[in-house]
């Protein structure tokens, strides 16, 4: 199989917050916070704590939930070149081959840890930190997205 993409900023800031989302230390993070921002809440309406005590928890927590969804992404997308290329990815027996007007990259199946699929992409991970976004829409039709969510559930053991 073979396809031809090239990425769209809004789809790539959303796979980036998928994957941000997904990490155990972001969620444990937004878990804390929001249980923070409950309690602060509750304690401000029964009059527990003064206004801006809870002013300042809430002015914080808004600053976490903008760096996450909205810096974070942007900062990755505009760092990396990647994001400007077109790329052709042929998926084999062997692996993936990745080709750009600079180069070719080829990886086994065993080079990639796991894989998730989201709205946009499949996430295809080379380990907890590192992975390859490939877009839903650079596939012909629904039957390919079909064969390769298959193929990359059997391929990619994680």
């Amino acid at each position: 199989m073979t396809i031809q993409f090239g990425y769209e900023k809004k789809q790539v800031l959303d796979g980036l917050r998928g994957h941000f989302f997904s990490r155990p230390e972001i969620r444990t993070l937004v878990i804390v916070i929001n249980a923070f921002a409950i309690v602060s809440a509750v304690l401000f309406f029964f009059k527990k704590i003064q206004p801006l005590p809870f002013l300042l928890f809430s002015i914080l927590w808004l600053f976490l939930w903008i760096s996450i969804r909205r810096l974070l992404p942007l900062s990755i997308y505009k760092k990396s070149s990647t994001f400007q290329d077109t790329f052709t990815l042929y998926v084999e027996d062997r692996g993936l081959l990745l080709e750009t007007k600079r180069g070719r990259q080829m990886w086994t199946w065993e080079d990639f840890s796991a894989f998730k699929e989201t709205l946009y992409f499949f996430h295809v991970y080379f380990n907890a930190r590192y992975f390859f976004l490939i877009p839903k829409d650079a596939f012909k039709d629904i039957t390919e997205i079909q064969a390769a969510r298959q193929l990359l559930k059997e391929r990619i053991k994680g």
